[in-house]
């Protein structure tokens, strides 16, 4: 009698148990929590791979002048928006801007982001952009500034809208344009 006695009481502990357990996950608020712990991690990965592009694109993309390899980061459409305020739309305009800095300062390059933070869709970076005034410089009308052989090294930073794709849809770029003048020509 004993033994059937045990035997009942933990078959209705195990019945019962088991009863509130389907009810708990119904309801569990631990669920939702894991959820949003997912998608804080799946947002993560994306800024993170978005980073990633980024060090690319000024270390190797833009250090290199690999223009054919700007879409990887750049949507066709990106809008940019520069220093001296303005800006412009389109991949091809874009590139024919940035090679337009090479043309006087052919070791143009951008090796280091100390900064790089993220959050949603948007990533910033700052770095250093450093080179060499070498070549002439055209400011219109056929007129140029001759090179001074002049070093410069600029902080500069990078804000970058970003789609689903990977590529930025909108860029901000700053840097001290005062600076960069002072510093290639003397003044």
């Amino acid at each position: 009698m004993k033994n059937s006695v045990y035997t009942i009481a933990l078959l209705f502990v195990a019945v019962f148990g088991f009863y509130n357990c389907s009810d708990v996950k119904k309801d569990n608020p631990g669920d939702e929590v894991l959820k949003q712990v997912q998608e804080l991690a799946a947002t993560n990965e994306v800024i993170a791979k978005n980073l990633k592009t980024f060090d690319t694109l000024d270390y190797t993309v833009f250090s290199n002048r690999e223009w054919k390899r700007l879409h990887e980061s750049h949507a066709k459409d990106i809008v940019v928006h520069f220093p001296d305020g303005h800006s412009e739309k389109g991949l091809e305009q874009h590139i024919k801007t940035l090679d337009a800095m090479f043309v006087y300062a052919p070791d143009t390059r951008i090796k280091e982001h100390p900064i790089k933070i993220g959050s949603g869709n948007i990533t910033a970076v700052m770095g250093y952009m450093e080179g060499t005034f070498t070549q002439p410089m055209p400011i219109g009308d056929g007129k140029f500034i001759h090179p001074t052989g002049r070093k410069f090294k600029l902080p500069m930073a990078t804000i970058g809208i970003w789609k689903a794709d990977g590529t930025m849809s909108e860029e901000y770029l700053f840097w001290d344009n005062k600076s960069y003048m002072d510093q290639i020509t003397g003044n």
